[in-house]
């Protein structure tokens, strides 16, 4: 497959920062600025009007196919271009790839897609083990967690401690890709802020995009992400957006919006935790996560980084760490759900376990008591869903295995791909 589209959280690393290894020729077209200039391309309607149109915007400045990439940025306001792309990759002249903030919605929408012709691939922003790779942590040190992890043996502690102390600046810097490199250029945390600040701003921009009927609800549900992950349940309540005969499904279009857009990790909740999870499933006490660590803890707390460094005693970091680790799951392919019974209480997070075809709780846990876990124990105990393993996830840098809870460090969560699988990749 030639051609591609990134969910764009901005994290188009391959193609931008190393290009010029990859392609002597690197040709990129933003279709916003065009809609809103000219409409060059907006005008296109063949590929012969396309090359005409590439050639008067790039010159000579391209070759073969060989040593060409064309990047189309927001491919999302010509959607009728993602049909042109069939016809463009079967005429072999270059290599493209595509990208849009609001892909995901107009790839929902379209009923036009190139079925054969292009490959979907979903992207994030760097998970933890990216940044520990941005940070200099080399393979050599992920390759020994992993081995820690096969073997349940405990890393070092001065190994532990210095990924700790990375995975607490990690919770301050997020992983959008500016974020990142303004940490490493400066460790100026109102720099990063600010940087986190305008994606915030940008995000609630491109819900202005969507039509007057629902672009007031996508704010407001937005908005109340932060707010809700500091309380109890984390879920979203409908009832605080439209009043109390407010349901799940008067949200539903608004919701696919905000997961469907790369702007939020929706978790579904179920009640019956068998393999395959997606059979038990249900969509009407949903969680709802920042995609971004850095701009939670940027709404919550602002340039104070003692909140996270400082191990204050007063600051529960519960949702911090789950909105970590549930982005760290979604990046390695996992579908997020939690279990929710409303007598024995919740687990953060339920993943299948493809190889044993079964299902993983994990629980996650931000202070000292991270062994006191009763709904865990609770679903680890009842015969009915024959899970055999519980993962707990905490600041502590002990592995052990106590029954059937296996206690790791929270910045492990990046090697739980139990499937052995590649991240989520959808090929049409």
């Amino acid at each position: 497959m030639d051609t591609h589209w990134c969910q764009a959280n901005r994290k188009i690393i391959s193609y931008t920062t190393r290009r010029e290894k990859l392609f002597k020729n690197f040709i990129e077209i933003n279709l916003v600025e065009d809609s809103a200039g000219n409409r060059l391309v907006g005008k296109v309607k063949t590929t012969q009007d396309f090359y005409l149109t590439l050639a008067s915007l790039a010159g000579t400045s391209f070759g073969t196919r060989d040593d060409t990439l064309i990047f189309l940025d927001e491919i999302q306001q010509y959607p009728e271009l993602l049909t042109l792309l069939k016809f463009l990759r079967k005429e072999g002249r270059f290599r493209y790839v595509a990208s849009g903030s609001l892909l995901g919605i107009t790839l929902k929408k379209s009923t036009s897609i190139p079925l054969g012709s292009i490959e979907i691939v979903r992207m994030y922003q760097l998970d933890f083990e990216e940044f520990l790779i941005a940070n200099s942590i080399n393979s050599a040190v992920i390759e020994y967690l992993r081995e820690c992890l096969i073997t349940e043996r405990s890393p070092i502690s001065s190994i532990h401690e210095r990924l700790l102390d990375l995975f607490k600046k990690y919770l301050l810097v997020g992983g959008m890709p500016d974020a990142v490199h303004e940490f490493l250029e400066s460790q100026n945390i109102v720099k990063i802020r600010d940087i986190q600040n305008a994606i915030h701003e940008l995000y609630e921009l491109d819900a202005g995009k969507y039509d007057e009927k629902h672009r007031l609800k996508i704010k407001r549900i937005y908005e109340m992400i932060p707010s809700n992950m500091e309380n109890k349940k984390k879920r979203l309540f409908f009832n605080a957006i439209e009043g109390k005969k407010a349901r799940a499904s008067n949200f539903l279009e608004e919701i696919d919006y905000l997961t469907n857009s790369g702007i939020s990790l929706e978790v579904q909740s179920n009640t019956d935790p068998t393999f395959p999870l997606i059979q038990s499933s249900r969509k009407n006490l949903l969680k709802l996560y920042l995609n971004d660590v850095g701009i939670l803890t940027s709404v919550l707390y602002k340039n104070n980084i003692n909140a996270i460094l400082g191990d204050a005693n007063s600051i529960s970091l519960g949702s911090v760490y789950e909105s970590t680790v549930a982005m760290q799951l979604a990046s390695l392919g996992h579908s997020l759900l939690y279990y929710d019974n409303r007598h024995k209480g919740e687990v953060d997070f339920l993943i299948d376990d493809y190889n044993n075809l079964t299902v993983v709780p994990i629980e996650v846990k931000s202070g000292k008591d991270y062994t006191i876990h009763s709904a865990l124990n609770s679903l680890l105990n009842n015969a009915h869903s024959r899970i055999r393993m519980g993962i707990v996830l905490s600041n502590s840098g002990e592995i052990k295995r106590d029954g059937k809870i296996l206690y790791l460090p929270v910045y492990m969560a990046m090697l739980l791909k139990l499937s052995g699988e590649e991240p989520k990749k959808i090929t049409l």
